[in-house]
């Protein structure tokens, strides 16, 4: 029996999906810390401890601004590692963190016969503060391995020095469950965002392909639907005056996931267009994979790791580029047999990286990793 103390900021059924997969392996018991509390743009939750056969979750307060990946810290010292005596302690922490240091310092005082994983998001090497680099430094010096979520993150890992494993495997995929092939909306052409509202996401590149698409088809039957909130609502209310998309589009704002795929069922496409900028660009893009469970089409922009997640299961245009969106939309509108084609290739796709899928490989890399360590204890 492999014991995992499993240290992440779930909130919300489709997260603990993974979770519940992973239990249900006869091999796995293990014990999840999240946040008691939790406040975004989509989502309020307050969680309590629970306890199920092979599924322990304690609830932690924590310090700090919740949804800061590196600010913030679990109001604890031991996350109960000494009783717990686990095998594994898998922290879904950034190595550049606090709470990752947090964790490595207390694997180290109270389970230091547990290996140490940590997990990144990251891949762009964005310039840091001294104190920053001090902090990866620790932390990767303790993980005997990093999960890593796009293949960009484990080559950035890799200039950094970094030699023990650093499997590609994304901390949250898709719950299929919540988001599954849904029948497609009968009449129009309905496209849809779902995400932040933060320059970063393009979505002003969106309005303007929507906008292009109309001008060279003004009868053609398009709306669109942008789901989620942010500091850059306003702007874009205005550009969709500007570019004259009224009555054709409507801002839903936040949703929770279950609503998400309702509208989600509501589309026949769904677009990511995230610009690249100086310290961020695309790191999976979730959303486009519950697009394609539900049976949706996608197109991304070729930003950070979009191209990665959707391999062949969609459409790609230059980041910032909206006449090149625009002929990407229009292609959807007018191909059926294209729009099939994509539909059925998403489905798939999904499935690659459902929670399910998601928990088989963890698992699959826990054994790897204790195997490793057994075999030659100080390789990792």
């Amino acid at each position: 029996m492999i014991r995992v103390l499993l240290i992440a900021r779930y909130r919300h059924p489709t997260m603990w999906r993974k979770v519940e997969a992973m239990a249900a392996y006869p091999d796995i018991q293990i014990r999840t810390i999240a946040p008691a509390r939790w406040k975004d743009a989509f989502l309020t939750a307050h969680q309590m401890d629970a306890r199920y056969p092979r599924d322990e979750r304690i609830a932690l307060p924590m310090w700090g601004p919740l949804t800061d990946p590196h600010r913030g810290i679990y109001r604890t010292l031991t996350f109960g590692m000494r009783a717990f005596r686990p095998h594994i302690v898998h922290a879904e922490e950034e190595p550049d963190s606090l709470a990752a240091l947090q964790v490595a310092l207390a694997r180290q005082l109270f389970a230091p016969r547990a290996a140490l994983v940590l997990h990144t998001w990251q891949n762009l090497d964005r310039v840091k503060r001294q104190a920053v680099r001090a902090v990866i430094r620790i932390s990767l010096a303790a993980a005997d391995a990093v999960c890593c979520a796009n293949q960009e993150a484990v080559e950035l890992l890799q200039r950094w020095g970094y030699t023990r494993p650093t499997p590609l495997i994304p901390a949250m995929g898709v719950d299929t469950e919540t988001f599954r092939p849904c029948t497609p909306p009968s009449s129009g052409f309905h496209i849809g965002y779902v995400g932040r509202l933060v320059p970063e996401k393009g979505v002003d590149t969106l309005l303007d392909a929507v906008a292009l698409l109309l001008r060279q088809r003004p009868s053609a039957p398009v709306s669109l639907t942008i789901v989620g909130s942010g500091p850059y609502e306003p702007a874009l209310r205005e550009r969709a005056a500007r570019v004259h998309l009224q009555p054709r589009i409507q801002f839903l704002g936040g949703m929770t996931p279950e609503w998400v795929a309702q509208v989600l069922c509501g589309l026949h496409v769904l677009v990511l267009p995230s610009r690249t900028t100086p310290v961020w660009k695309e790191q999976l893009g979730r959303v486009l994979l519950e697009a394609m469970a539900s049976g949706v089409p996608v197109i991304g922009s070729d930003s950070g790791a979009i191209p990665e997640v959707i391999g062949d299961a969609g459409l790609l245009f230059p980041e910032g580029d909206a006449e090149a969106l625009a002929d990407s939309l229009a292609l959807l509108l007018q191909d059926r047999r294209l729009w099939n084609d994509l539909r059925r290739r998403g489905l798939a796709r999904a499935q690659e990286y459902s929670q399910a899928a998601l928990a088989e490989r963890t698992r699959a890399f826990y054994s790897e990793l204790l195997a490793i360590r057994r075999r030659h204890p100080r390789a990792v």
